[in-house]
């Protein structure tokens, strides 16, 4: 690629049709519906949240100056490197028997086993663009999510572990010796947690609600164990915090953490349902509040492994607010700004809560403490 196009098209981008052919089936959010007291409904990991968010960047100015990434199927050994042989046939043999429940709020539909290996491999193709030079950082517009998914158990939407799986694989397959997983989902991220809970070569940081999902994960004190103690931060933010709130935790504890860490390279769990009119979460982010944390990531990305970041989508459930708040995010990854005004920005700007309050700064507080553990 020479110079100018490389100028023009700094920033990667990784969509297929086939994500939004995932099939959920017809839960109210995630209650399945069982024909008597729930009535089908649209899935909570609605498809056509994503495909807004791809068709915002179209209508723009923005998506034809974007390096577009053709995603690839992860083999099966890379799903191995996280997760167990007998979980992966299991979703397999689900996918080609016509679908079915993987575990409660997880189903898988005809031909997901594929689609989700296409997920895994859309991040991991994104990662080898950044490492390869050809562009500078990526969006990784993926379905199905990824960062509930266990080890021996998807959860929360999430089949395999994308993030998690790209973490090592970028370990194993280009020797990196530190990766960093920012996780800015309303959510925790338990399940890339679990994958690194006793690696010190992986810092995980996952900034959430405070016991939203899972109810059981996510607090502070739950920071790794063995050579991997200290490198697990849990932000457990009360519910209700703006983006104040978010820019005080990245200020005060993320953006250290990465500095102190010096990754080699750093992947984002780029979930958009902190957002104020998210049906699941209950925080009170906008687009300019996303735009800030894509800025602060990128500068600690600029400072430790040369600008090299990719962001893997997650959640993010309001159809009409998500396109803008991925809008912003690109906006910034690519420095164009297209000239898009969020129509929603304004009134969630005045919505009360849009300061730091006290409560909010004693759990940054109590999460800055453990910044010791990170070296």
């Amino acid at each position: 690629m020479n110079d100018t196009a490389m100028q023009n098209k700094n920033t990667g981008f990784v969509w297929h049709e086939s994500y939004a052919w995932h099939d959920t089936g017809t839960p109210a959010l995630f209650v399945p519906a069982d024909g008597k007291t729930v009535q089908p409904d649209i899935s909570g990991d609605d498809p056509e949240v994503k495909r807004r968010f791809r068709n915002l960047l179209e209508m723009s100015s923005l998506w034809d100056k974007l390096h577009h990434i053709k995603p690839r199927p992860a083999a099966e050994e890379d799903i191995l490197r996280v997760h167990g042989r007998g979980y992966l046939e299991r979703v397999q043999s689900l996918s080609r028997s016509g679908g079915g429940e993987i575990s409660p709020m997880t189903m898988c539909g005809p031909n997901s086993y594929e689609i989700a290996l296409l997920s895994t491999g859309g991040v991991m193709a994104a990662a080898d663009a950044v490492l390869e030079g050809n562009i500078r950082n990526a969006y990784a517009l993926v379905r199905p999510p990824g960062h509930h998914a266990m080890p021996d158990e998807g959860q929360g939407s999430c089949i395999f572990s994308n993030i998690a799986i790209t973490a090592r694989y970028l370990m194993d397959q280009y020797g990196l010796e530190r990766v960093a997983i920012v996780d800015w989902d309303v959510h925790h991220g338990n399940g890339t947690e679990a994958a690194f809970w006793s690696d010190p070569n992986v810092l995980t940081i996952s900034i959430h609600q405070d016991r939203c999902f899972p109810q059981d994960r996510g607090f502070v004190e739950q920071c790794g164990e063995d050579d991997g103690e200290g490198f697990n931060l849990n932000i457990p933010l009360p519910p209700g915090s703006g983006v104040p709130a978010y820019q005080a935790t990245f200020d005060q504890v993320v953006v250290p953490a990465l500095d102190r860490f010096s990754p080699d390279f750093i992947l984002v769990a780029s979930g958009l349902d902190a957002g104020a009119l998210d049906p699941i979460g209950r925080m009170l982010m906008h687009s300019d509040g996303y735009r800030y944390l894509t800025e602060a990531v990128m500068a600690a990305a600029d400072t430790s492994c040369d600008g090299r970041l990719v962001l893997c989508h997650e959640g993010g459930y309001s159809r009409a607010t998500v396109p803008f708040y991925g809008l912003a995010i690109m906006e910034q990854l690519s420095g164009i700004n297209t000239g898009i005004e969020d129509p929603f920005l304004e009134m969630v700007q005045g919505f009360g809560g849009q300061e730091l309050l006290p409560h909010q700064q004693s759990a940054i507080d109590k999460a800055g403490q453990l910044l010791g553990g990170v070296r």
